[in-house]
């Protein structure tokens, strides 16, 4: 993304926060596996949100009105040895040059330097609690000076993370359009005898292939685990009549995408699964429609709910009058989740549902899921033929001006579509 783009972040962060303000953010901790065996590095979603640096032992330190210098960086000095066997690091001067601080200082020396940046200010914008490794250097660090306030920096950044830019806008095209790819892949290979692990790994491949990474553990739940809400194991093997419930998105340039599709891996729906499966479409089509500005943030589930709750009367799974069972939420046992959630640099992304008690307004420029379910369990008040069929159907979605985009319309939904494209050429 174009450091243009995270210098206009932080001059809008500095001039919310005040001139009697500094905000101090720590880079993610490298995290390890098993002994001395790493994860891969994933940058902290705040400290990459206000500086695009991409290294760990670094601190990101804005001082608005600060005559020298308002943004700067404690990085890594550089380390022929370490770098040797690690890659080259930034440095001091790259943060500087690279990376658009007016002034970059070796991590080493933040002791000396950090508490004489905050002596004259009286409140400080810090995560307590997200960098535990942290807080305690920090709360050191404050004894001595002015500052009379600690200031979640949550409450700022979040809200300013809600609002997509035209650069996210396009990020969450791009990270879209590659978990399309990666469903599709999986309904060409998934097949009665293979294995869920395999279809995952046909995902993740496709994920791999355009440097990108599972943006959270892949759902590839068949038969009855479809109706496990966050299935993980992934270790069945696939059977002729199985529903796939396949969960996955990919984050790129750490923007993420999340979509579900359920296909027959046969590639033909019985009756009953078709059923369940276009009560849930269209109730899915019912809530997109939903979430444009100037409707709150519940109106999309709330139309998910109306659609879902018909539909359950309507194959005889619920008795009643709609308006009560939706009153009374026997959809329930069906349907137990919501419709969706913020989406951007975390899958589950930032942003509050609610102000001040009430739902939030959508707004152009919110990106968010849509994703209604019906997982109908082995009961006696239930038809053998619709025991074990779990069917979630979830795409990602822009508010715009006018009609919702959704960022993952290409991938095939309607029966007929997914139909066909199960084991395509």
């Amino acid at each position: 993304m174009d450091r243009r783009e995270f210098a206009r972040r932080r001059r809008q962060f500095m001039r919310m926060i005040g001139k009697d303000a500094i905000a101090v953010l720590p880079a993610a901790p490298v995290r390890y596996r098993n002994g001395d065996i790493e994860y891969t590095y994933r940058q902290d979603s705040q400290f990459h949100y206000l500086s695009g640096f991409p290294e760990p032992e670094a601190v990101a330190v804005l001082v608005p009105g600060r005559a020298h210098a308002e943004y700067l960086l404690f990085v890594r000095e550089h380390d022929a040895l370490r770098e040797s066997w690690e890659g080259a690091w930034a440095g001091t001067d790259g943060a500087v040059s690279d990376f658009g601080a007016d002034d970059a200082f070796p991590i080493e020396d933040i002791d000396e330097i950090l508490p004489g940046l905050m002596e004259h200010r009286s409140r400080i914008f810090y995560s307590m609690g997200s960098h535990p490794e942290f807080d305690s250097r920090m709360l050191a660090w404050v004894n001595g000076t002015r500052v009379q306030e600690f200031a979640a920096l949550a409450h700022v950044l979040d809200d300013m993370r809600l609002y997509k830019s035209h650069a996210e806008q396009a990020a969450l095209r791009r990270a879209a359009r590659i978990a399309v790819e990666a469903h599709r892949r999986a309904m060409r290979f998934a097949r009665p005898g293979r294995m869920e692990y395999e279809v995952m790994a046909e995902v993740l491949h496709e994920f791999r292939s355009h440097n990108a990474d599972a943006s959270y553990h892949p759902i590839v739940a068949a038969g009855a685990n479809a109706c496990i809400m966050h299935y993980g194991a992934n270790d069945r093997r696939l059977s002729d009549g199985d529903l796939l419930l396949l969960d996955a998105g990919c984050e790129h340039e750490l923007y993420a995408s999340d979509i579900s599709r359920t296909f027959p891996v046969n590639g033909r729906f019985t009756p009953a699964q078709r059923a369940v499966y276009e009560i849930v479409l269209e109730a899915q089509l019912a809530a997109i429609d939903r979430a444009r500005p100037g409707n709150h943030w519940n109106q999309p589930h709330e139309a998910a709910v109306r659609v879902i709750t018909h539909g359950l009367k309507k194959l005889g799974l619920l008795k009643g009058t709609p308006a009560r069972l939706i009153k009374d939420q026997a959809y329930l046992p069906f349907f137990s989740h919501r419709t969706g959630h913020w989406l951007g640099l975390d899958v589950h992304d930032v942003g509050d549902y609610k102000v001040g008690g009430e739902w939030r307004v959508l707004e152009a420029g919110m990106a968010l899921t849509v994703e209604p379910g019906l997982y109908v369990r082995p009961s006696s008040k239930v038809p053998k033929e619709f025991w074990n069929i779990g069917v979630r159907i979830e795409d990602d979605v822009l508010v715009t001006h006018g009609a919702p985009e959704v960022l993952t319309a290409a991938l095939e939904k309607t029966p007929e579509a997914v139909e066909r494209a199960v084991h395509a050429a």
